[in-house]
């Protein structure tokens, strides 16, 4: 037995039996040894109407609810890629089958106009918003979703503009001005070449004075590498030097 073997036999239930059967849950994985388990259902909330009227939905309408959710993955990726053609398709369809699974709903049980909103502003955040469309799906909602961000929506088509035919005077105008722009992207255009070549013979004058320090560098840090490892001999040959001169004395002190 598990979290969600339980949750699924709870938020079956009619709210007015879910305390008592929450309990009795918790109780049994008590007895069972599961004391963790046992916490986790005494922590899992009543659900409101609208929530267990979804609930049951998606459990006695799970055809018409992997619908809405299909048309709501799809409306998403469809508003991604900005698919005006696809998002008023959809839009449409997705009207249609919220429509449809809202008077299921209605007609299993008797909801108040406060809880039928709710249930509408569930299915709408199903719709819109990936995790909640899995929420809904699960079946284990405690309290209805509603969805705050920008929803997709279909993208207006903007009508073309009519032509208006220009006079001799505007296409002269119009001809000078394509003249004109055409000459100063021709003389921003040598003005960036001649400061790339100023700043390419800098990069190679650069280039050049990096390569022989560097070489220098690499010639001092030989010599001084070399410098060490004599240095380090000779502190050998200290060593020794001092050593037996102290053995030498000692010998000659018997």
């Amino acid at each position: 037995m598990d979290l969600d073997e339980v949750a699924d036999r709870l938020y079956a239930l009619p709210p007015p039996e879910f305390t008592a059967a929450r309990e009795a849950e918790a109780r049994a994985a008590k007895d069972a040894g599961d004391v963790p388990l046992s916490r986790d259902i005494a922590r899992l909330r009543k659900p409101t109407v609208s929530a267990w009227a979804v609930n049951r939905a998606a459990r006695e309408h799970p055809e018409e609810l992997a619908e809405l959710l299909d048309v709501g993955e799809r409306l998403r990726a469809a508003w991604q890629e900005q698919d005006a053609d696809a998002l008023a398709e959809l839009t449409q369809r997705r009207n249609a089958v919220t429509g449809r699974l809202s008077r299921l709903i209605r007609q299993a049980g008797d909801l108040s106009p406060a809880a039928a909103t709710e249930v509408d502003q569930t299915l709408d955040a199903a719709v819109v918003d990936a995790d909640a469309a899995d929420q809904v799906r699960r079946g284990h909602l405690a309290k209805p979703l509603a969805y705050s961000g920008f929803a997709p929506a279909p993208i207006p088509r903007e009508r073309p503009a009519k032509r208006k035919r220009s006079t001799p005077e505007e296409e002269a105008d119009k001809a000078r001005e394509r003249e004109e722009a055409e000459a100063r992207k021709a003389k921003e255009r040598q003005e960036a070449e001649a400061a790339h070549r100023e700043w390419l013979d800098a990069l190679e004058k650069a280039t050049t004075e990096h390569d022989e320090r560097a070489q220098k560098v690499a010639m001092l840090e030989h010599m001084l590498a070399e410098a060490r490892k004599e240095l380090d001999d000779s502190r050998n040959r200290l060593e020794v030097a001092r050593r037996e001169e102290r053995h030498a004395r000692q010998r000659l002190d018997r």
